[in-house]
């Protein structure tokens, strides 16, 4: 039995060639083994096949062909990949070196140009996935985004505005019928996607070279959906010179928020009814700079989701990445009333998109437009999960027993002397350090002392005569038990004491936790009484 990662070894192709292998050929073996995720293979099967096909003597010239690019293009591989697409078009221009257009025209007389040609774009992807580059949409953003995607009506209008390579443009809906328009900056890539279409049958395919929010080549398209996953992170995204521009109709972003410029202009493109499905990594949700546009978002009722895909599921980086789900109201009164939040952050990157109940929520408007807008689906996930009932009834109960033990705490005082009886003799702690019988630890000193209580030592340094030597002139205190004095005692009546400021350190402490829990029970019982958790006992 092999899986399809040794079947890939096995004829020297990558796994998404294998993948490839067992979507387009009837006759692959069927899995034998394993599960739905990893299956199994018998790899006699798996030898007759490839032996039929004739895979292990194309794919070796496959990557024959892969090393002659490298060598002649290095870092420029989608310039050669655009090259071989070029010759295979037959459009009567050749730029590739000789070997390397030998081998592209071999591989193409066993099968198929389009299917050298994908072989070649699923070899770049895979490349640059191990690289960790951002480079092309990795496969996982692919299948989120035509998970999401849903189905899509043939007669349909797909527009990518930053489409690469047209991994994510292509992969949307059905194969045929659809109008699929792109644009991409660097002209070898969008040349690259207009191929792949062309040499793949695909009918009705336009893409366009060009900076499609400095030079929008598709000022008219509306759109029925619109897939981006756009640059991240670009500052120069062009805004001083479109600072006025029509379609920053929510806001103008600023300029460390060029995935809002990015946004909004997928949005100008969608018709009335359209959607946008948005790649954003997961700061544009909270950041402080966009915290406007995502107000107006909010409140038009243009956003109707967020999902938060799971750490991996981009190729340059192991953050988690969101889907923005926004459509274009149809009527008057049609726009959404909530937002949905979906967090599957906790999935297994390659495991079920569909979410499960506790993975959900929907989120009114209204309670979305705070001072922060914060976006991100699992804060509102896990808020509307909660178990309100459960948490107020413990937090009153730890409470109320808090509250009862407080007063015990207090030590029952009487009246003494008066002031200043306790001004006699007394004994520098400096004196006692340097006697060794005081230790000054982390963060309050200690007795080493049989004949020096500690607590009594603790409680006169933090007495009002040492609290004012221990406290700058700019009013902040800092314990200093070098310069403070203490009361000589005898030591039966240093614990007497030393008892009386141990019970007042623990009653502090106590009113501390009391506070807290205070302030969490009303803030429990006013969220929860606001959002129909809780009501008030008969």
């Amino acid at each position: 039995m092999v899986t399809g990662s040794e079947i890939a070894r096995l004829a020297g192709v990558t796994r998404a060639a294998v993948s490839n292998w067992r979507r387009r050929y009837d006759d692959f073996p069927a899995p034998a083994g394993g599960s739905v995720n990893s299956p199994l293979f018998a790899l006699t099967e798996v030898q007759t096949w490839l032996s039929k096909q004739r895979k292990g003597h194309d794919v070796s010239q496959e990557v024959q062909l892969w090393q002659a690019l490298r060598a002649a293009y290095g870092d420029d591989m989608v310039g050669g990949l655009a090259a071989v697409a070029q010759l295979l078009a037959d459009d009567g221009e050749n730029t590739l070196p000789e070997e390397a257009a030998r081998l592209a025209l071999v591989l193409a007389e066993h099968g198929s140009a389009g299917e050298v040609v994908e072989a070649l774009a699923e070899r770049f992807t895979d490349s640059v996935r191990r690289a960790g580059s951002d480079q092309v949409t990795s496969p996982r953003i692919v299948r989120a985004v035509r998970h999401f995607a849903g189905t899509v009506p043939s007669d349909a209008t797909v527009f990518d505005p930053a489409c690469g390579i047209g991994t994510l443009l292509l992969a949307v809906g059905p194969e045929r019928g659809l109008r699929r328009c792109g644009q991409e900056a660097d002209p070898h890539s969008a040349r690259l996607a207009q191929l792949r279409a062309d040499l793949t049958g695909r009918t009705r395919v336009d893409v366009v070279a060009g900076d499609s929010l400095r030079d929008d080549k598709w000022p008219n398209l509306k759109a029925d959906l619109v897939v981006c996953d756009p640059p991240v992170g670009d500052t120069d995204w062009g805004r001083e010179d479109l600072l006025l521009d029509s379609r920053w109709e929510l806001g103008t972003p600023s300029r460390a928020e060029g995935e809002l410029a990015w946004l909004q202009h997928a949005y100008a493109h969608t018709a009335p009814g359209g959607r946008v499905i948005m790649v954003m990594p997961a700061s544009v949700a909270y950041r402080k700079a966009g915290r406007r546009i995502r107000a107006e978002l909010v409140r038009r009722g243009i956003l109707t989701q967020v999902t938060a895909l799971s750490a991996g599921t981009a190729a340059s980086h192991a953050l988690p990445v969101h889907l923005w789900h926004l459509r274009r109201s149809s009527a008057v009164g049609d726009a959404a009333t909530s937002v949905r939040m979906i967090d599957l952050t906790s999935n297994d990157p390659d495991g079920a998109l569909d979410p499960t109940p506790d993975q959900i929520a929907d989120v009114p408007l209204i309670d979305l437009l705070d001072d922060t807008v914060d976006l991100t689906p699992g804060r509102h996930v896990e808020e509307s999960h909660r178990d309100y009932a459960t948490e107020y009834v413990a937090v009153r109960r730890e409470l109320a027993e808090e509250v009862r033990q407080l007063a015990e705490l207090l030590p029952a005082l009487v009246a003494g002397e008066g002031p200043g009886a306790l001004d006699g003799s007394s004994v520098s702690v400096a004196d006692l350090a340097r006697a060794g019988l005081v230790e000054h630890g982390s963060p309050e000193p200690v007795s080493t002392s049989d004949q020096l209580d500690t607590d009594f030592l603790r409680g006169f340094l933090r007495s009002a005569a040492n609290t004012r030597r221990s406290t700058s002139a700019s009013g902040t205190f800092r314990l200093d038990g070098k310069g403070a004095r203490i009361p000589q005692m005898d030591i039966t009546e240093q614990r007497r004491y030393g008892a009386a400021f141990r019970r007042l350190q623990e009653f502090e402490e106590r009113t501390r936790r009391v506070a807290e829990l205070s302030r969490q029970a009303a803030e429990l019982a006013r969220d929860g009484l606001g959002n129909g958790a809780l009501v008030p006992q008969d």
